[in-house]
């Protein structure tokens, strides 16, 4: 895909959703770190229910990590791999405190050091917490990336790297979020919504589905 192409689906995406946010609740970095970690093959919705309750109760580190991975196991029950979830969470948290004084530290780095937490995670915090323009690459941006041909790669490193290097500056800060709403409700995995996608006329996908 030509560069004149990527940016018309660019302004096609923003003209649609000027300020693009992620579907996940959070008030403070700490609760974005926490509900990205948790949403790890799990959907936003699942995240959202158990965290509207938890947070509330517990939304700090020194809050969490005193709550203790039993209690947090109740909250966070009805998420996928909640068992590993929350011994990383109280790993996460004690570390926050012994190394960062409470904080989520504003450092990749950092971040990718703290139990569950990797790249992808790491570049949503930066991204949504920082104002980062960083791009998280997930099933949905990987999948998009690849079947627009906007920026093929054989792994979700190889996309972030590819849409790092073919995206403009005044686009990245809210790119990912575009894309990865955008393989969540249009271009959906098993037969997308061609018919009603804003920029079907710039696709490069070639078993277009438009009846």
């Amino acid at each position: 895909m030509n560069k004149d192409k990527r940016r018309l689906i660019l302004e096609k995406l923003r003209e649609e959703n000027p300020h693009p946010e992620t579907e996940l609740n959070w008030n403070s970095p700490f609760e974005l770190l926490i509900a990205v970690l948790l949403s790890a093959q799990a959907t936003d919705v699942s995240v959202n229910k158990a965290t509207d309750k938890l947070f509330p109760v517990a939304n700090t580190p020194q809050a969490l990590f005193d709550l203790g991975v039993d209690e947090l196991k109740q909250y966070i029950k009805t998420i996928g791999l909640f068992n590993s979830k929350a011994e990383n969470t109280i790993k996460t948290c004690k570390i926050l405190l012994e190394k960062h004084n409470g904080e989520v530290p504003e450092n990749r780095e950092a971040l990718e050091a703290l139990p569950g937490v990797g790249r992808k995670t790491a570049n949503v915090v930066l991204n949504t917490a920082f104002g980062w323009p960083t791009i998280a690459v997930d099933t949905h941006i990987y999948r998009v990336s690849n079947r627009t041909k906007f920026a093929m790669g054989k792994t979700v490193d190889d996309v972030e790297q590819k849409l790092l290097k073919v995206v403009p500056k005044e686009f990245k800060l809210d790119v990912h979020h575009w894309l990865i709403l955008h393989g969540r409700y249009t271009c959906i995995a098993r037969k997308p919504r061609c018919a009603s996608c804003i920029i079907e006329d710039l696709c490069e996908f070639k078993d277009k589905v438009i009846d």
